[in-house]
């Protein structure tokens, strides 16, 4: 794993918003789960059933994560990172679980100028521009 790759837990700003659809049985379930004070609200039952569901498959995870060998946690890539692979004439294979950024700085001619591919199983963050350029490579 790389050693910018940082595993930690998200803090408000530092997370993905997502929506899900449930049936109104489950989400009962959940507000009595909820007002039996189990959890503090709907949203804390949900993390804590998906870091169960993770725990579960742990082992399958650390395999995966073996076999794939991608980063885990947070990789943020510079203008400089890009400019110095640019430099030694590398392009990069770009494997994330987690979150991947690419520094607002960086102009899409570099970005397709470095980055030979980009798997992330998780967020990316980077300028729409990158994004555009990068589409024909991301897995």
């Amino acid at each position: 794993m790389s050693e910018n790759a940082r595993d930690q837990k998200p803090k408000a700003g530092d997370s993905e918003k997502i929506t899900i659809n449930l049936g109104y049985v489950d989400l009962g379930h959940i507000d009595l789960l909820v007002q039996e004070g189990f959890y503090a609200n709907r949203t804390d039952l949900i993390r804590t059933a998906i870091r169960n569901q993770i725990d579960r498959h742990g082992d399958a995870l650390r395999q995966a994560v073996t076999r794939k060998r991608v980063d885990l946690g947070l990789r943020h890539y510079s203008r400089g990172d890009l400019e110095a692979a640019r430099d030694a004439g590398e392009m990069l294979d770009i494997r994330v679980l987690g979150l991947a950024t690419i520094a607002q700085d960086v102009t899409p001619d570099l970005a397709r100028a470095t980055i030979a591919s980009i798997a992330v199983l998780g967020a990316l963050h980077a300028s729409s521009a990158v994004k555009a350029a990068l589409a024909d490579r991301m897995r």
